[in-house]
């Protein structure tokens, strides 16, 4: 289907998302009747009823390169046995449904528990050893890919637009100054926890692969990292699980707080995509931001 630039526009609602959900699915012969929104963030997750598949639909067709990496990635990590999610084979994907791309995914159905954070660690440290085939091109990892896109789409004031616009600009800065040490690889990057479902048989399954590329490690380090240091989401057990599982503990390296800072960044404006969706996602954008105005507060931010 056509983009249609007017309702791109108008935002990425839930609506919308279902709207582009329900074409994808008669696209490719399947039944949404029921679908279940289980998630809305970067993208708009479905569960279908009638079969188990999720319907993944991304924001714009901005997104369409990042769909295809996906799409090969996961065809990859089958090849290598890597417990990963795995995309419904038989279908020619991408989809592109009114300028939003779609994908389908095998349903993960989950156990009675979920990952811990040395699990984590350990999915990780072999990910981060795994060598990429010639066939596969991977983008290096870009932190400012979306930022703009979603600063020029954001409903917020335009105060919090001048400032997280010059915020931008500075960390742009601080990111031409980092100097890696280590060698690039595959590397996920969007690394924290909730990317990680336990099946019914207990295996521990990498999933979301929309930031896939080939770069340093400390980009996947950077998210439990400051999750903990900066953030205290994880208590000092579980990060020293995090850190002996994968035998690195990032804080100790010297462009910590640049990663922090565009970490920050990132958390703040992904969510700031979805004010207009409830009071509660209202409220937690106004302590992120908050808290990116006060580098030196404590941070109050509560996982979403």
């Amino acid at each position: 289907m056509a983009l249609d630039a007017a309702r791109t526009q108008e935002g990425f609602t839930s609506d919308r998302a279902a709207t582009v959900m329900a074409a994808a699915c008669r696209a490719a012969g399947l039944d949404a009747t029921g679908a279940e929104l289980i998630r809305l963030g970067e993208n708009a997750l479905f569960r279908l009823a009638p079969v188990p598949v999720i319907v993944r639909v991304a924001r714009g067709e901005e997104w369409l390169p990042k769909a295809r990496t996906e799409v090969a990635v996961s065809r990859w990590l089958a090849e290598e046995g890597f417990p990963a999610a795995r995309i419904v084979e038989d279908l020619e994907q991408p989809f592109l449904i009114d300028g939003h791309p779609v994908t389908f995914w095998h349903l993960i159905v989950e156990g009675d528990r979920k990952a811990t954070y040395g699990e984590l660690g350990g999915i990780l440290r072999d990910l981060h050893s795994l060598t990429l085939p010639a066939g596969l091109v991977l983008p290096s990892f870009d932190p400012f890919d979306k930022q703009q896109l979603r600063l020029d789409r954001a409903v917020i004031s335009d105060d919090d637009k001048a400032f997280l616009q010059k915020r931008w600009h500075e960390l742009r800065g601080k990111y031409g100054e980092l100097r890696f040490e280590t060698p690039k690889g595959p590397v996920h990057g969007d690394a924290h926890v909730q990317n990680l479902m336990v099946d019914e048989q207990g295996r521990v399954i990498l999933i979301d692969f929309e930031a896939f590329c080939y770069d340093h490690p400390e980009w996947d380090l950077m998210v439990t990292a400051v999750e903990h240091h900066s953030l205290g989401w994880q208590t000092d057990e579980q990060y020293a699980d995090f850190v002996a599982a994968y035998g690195r503990d990032l804080y100790d390296w010297h462009g910590y707080e640049t990663l922090r800072g565009i970490q920050e960044f990132g958390m703040t404006t992904w969510l700031m995509q979805n004010v207009q969706e409830d009071a509660e996602t209202e409220a937690e954008y106004r302590r992120r931001i908050a808290g990116l105005r006060n580098d030196d507060a404590p941070r109050d931010w509560r996982p979403w």
